[in-house]
């Protein structure tokens, strides 16, 4: 009887020993199982036994994936964005000061444009990328280039998709990996058919999400600084400049006399085309109406003129007689 006791004991250490070592080399087991299944299932068998890996896979790395994910999330990723928008005295000073401010920092110019509006003002929009530590000091000067019109800043957290993105990725570099290492002990060609069709399947879902995680990484570590520059309107002069002066008179005076001597000029032009027909046709009147008029006169008959009758002296000088009596 006391040794049936002693028996039970030592078979109970035995079983525990023993689940411990399988625990151990469970991985290697389910690899070992997952290629020696693959010849008997085929196609499908290996599509299936891919699937299994990569779910082993996800299982047993799911601890690792959190410890890496709680170093990840101690540093916060943040997206930061601000627009400006100064009146300056000259936008191509001020342009030249944000091109210098922000190479300075370490940041670049990733688009700009200048325009000039109606031969009075420039106006220019320009986007800056500058990195996250140097933010605020860049705003700060950008700002106090001249008159603030408006400012709009905006900061999103985005660090639980960084976390996310690349727990993803190394989830799915492992899942490449097995599918890889899958198609290296694969022996039918039907297998390896259908195991090169689940690696380029997650292969793109891995470039795809390596993509993103760059795109973020660029947000969350250049900040973006849109930048709206303008001119300021020219003021009118206080005083009497209403009020026209003896210059003012004299050009407005010559500018009439100008014009109504252009004008008289462009009349004349207008009318010289008439007056030259309407002197022709008088030409052409006079010299055929003088012909007609000659034509139809009847010729005219000579009269004879008699000797004209001496006329009496009505007023005839007196004779010396006469004078003396009188």
């Amino acid at each position: 009887m006391r040794a049936l006791p002693a028996f039970a004991a030592a078979l109970l250490t035995a079983s525990l020993a023993l689940a411990g070592c399988s625990a151990g080399s469970s991985d290697s087991a389910d690899l070992k199982a997952e290629s020696a299944a693959e010849p008997a299932t085929g196609q499908q068998g290996a599509g299936a036994a891919a699937d299994k890996a990569d779910g082993q896979r996800q299982a047993d790395s799911g601890k690792g994936n959190s410890e890496a994910d709680d170093g990840t999330s101690a540093k916060t990723h943040v997206i930061r964005t601000a627009t400006l928008s100064v009146e300056v005295k000259s936008v191509t000073k001020a342009l030249a000061t944000a091109r210098t401010v922000a190479l300075g920092a370490g940041g670049v110019i990733e688009d700009e444009t200048t325009e000039r509006i109606d031969d009075t003002h420039v106006t220019s929009n320009v986007v800056l990328r500058v990195p996250e530590a140097e933010y605020d000091s860049v705003l700060g000067e950008l700002a106090g280039a001249g008159k603030l019109l408006s400012r709009t800043a905006n900061a999103k957290d985005v660090t639980e998709q960084v976390v996310d993105v690349n727990s993803r990725i190394a989830t799915q570099r492992a899942s490449v990996n097995r599918v890889r290492k899958l198609m290296d002990q694969a022996e039918d060609i039907t297998d390896v058919v259908a195991l090169e069709s689940q690696l380029n399947t997650r292969q793109a879902e891995l470039e795809s999400l390596l993509a993103r995680q760059a795109s973020l990484a660029d947000r969350t570590t250049m900040a973006t600084i849109t930048l709206d520059l303008s001119e300021r309107t020219k003021e009118k002069k206080d005083g009497g400049d209403d009020e026209p002066g003896f210059l003012d008179a004299l050009g407005g005076g010559w500018d009439a006399l100008v014009s109504v001597l252009r004008w008289i000029v462009v009349v004349l032009a207008a009318i010289l085309p008439f007056v030259a027909a309407l002197a022709v046709l008088f030409g052409l009147w006079l010299l055929f109406g003088v012909r007609l008029r000659s034509r139809r006169a009847p010729a005219p008959v000579p009269v004879a003129v008699a000797p004209a009758e001496a006329a009496p002296d009505p007023d005839p000088a007196p004779s010396p007689d006469t004078a003396k009596e009188d």
